[in-house]
């Protein structure tokens, strides 16, 4: 499924031209099977995209911008990598397109490189007065004074609950997440929100794990499954979401949402970082 070179870490032409075959798709077997998964993951979940450097031609030769919004299924064979898709998008720079037919021009080609439908959505000039900036609902841990001296690798050992205490259903929320690129080592900065019923996650615990990521190399979304499969393991939740909300680099952040239930798909807050 995956061309043979990605473009990450390399020299890069940028083509102004439709260039559906720079998207470079990473199958997502090759991180989960570190994390014990084989076959159907044991989550649901979506991998939101935001594209702030959109741009093409109208049918007439005149520069259009919008902003792009692209919802990827946790079950999708594959992960796209993120200057794959900058260059892809940048390729329709050159292009005269309307509306319509570049939306289905994403939709194919991206769910093309996924390999399971892409949802589009395009946020165009006039609408972009309503857009807003929310931060992620719920605790902050970010308050509580530690003692932290460990920053990699994960440490999900520093993972506890306290099955003695009444269940709990609480949404606590970290801006200190951090980790790195694992081809070029450039950092990747978050908030992070767990939203779970059950026995009560001891806190300090929590965020020392959170910052445990601060060196550790791994794509963003492998990155949520970790912190998804860990919390599992250590806490037990009897519901649990974990929702990432990545700094944009190269004009495109990723946002991974992973839960137990599948029932509902998270919005798509914008922070103040984003």
């Amino acid at each position: 499924m995956s061309a043979p070179t990605s473009p990450l870490g390399q020299a890069t032409t940028y083509r102004n031209r439709y260039a559906p075959d720079v998207l470079h798709p990473i199958e997502r077997s090759r991180g989960r099977a570190e994390l014990g998964i084989h076959g159907a993951p044991p989550f649901r979940g979506v991998d939101i995209w935001n594209a702030y450097e959109l741009s093409w031609l109208d049918p007439h030769g005149k520069p259009v911008v919008a902003l792009g919004e692209f919802h990827v299924p946790a079950d999708s064979p594959a992960l796209i990598e993120s200057k794959s898709f900058k260059l892809y998008l940048n390729s329709f720079s050159g292009e005269r397109l309307s509306v319509a037919a570049l939306r289905e021009h994403l939709a194919r080609d991206l769910g093309r490189a996924a390999g399971a439908p892409v949802a589009v959505h395009l946020c165009l000039a006039d609408e972009f007065a309503a857009q807003r900036i929310e931060e992620p609902e719920g605790t902050s841990l970010d308050d509580l004074q530690l003692e932290i001296d460990h920053y990699g690798p994960p440490r999900p050992d520093f993972l506890r609950a306290d099955t003695a205490a009444a269940p709990v259903a609480e949404t606590l929320r970290s801006d200190l997440l951090k980790s790195n690129c694992p081809v070029t080592g450039q950092p990747d900065w978050a908030s992070v929100r767990i939203d779970y019923t059950g026995a009560p996650i001891e806190r300090a615990g929590l965020l020392r794990y959170l910052v445990s990521f601060r060196e550790h190399r791994e794509f963003h979304e492998h990155c949520v499954e970790r912190i998804y499969m860990d919390l599992m393991e250590r806490c037990a939740p009897v519901r649990l979401d974990v929702y990432a909300r990545y700094t944009r680099r190269g004009g495109l952040d990723i946002n991974p949402f992973r839960s137990s239930s599948g029932r509902h798909t998270p919005g798509n807050p914008r922070g103040a970082r984003q």
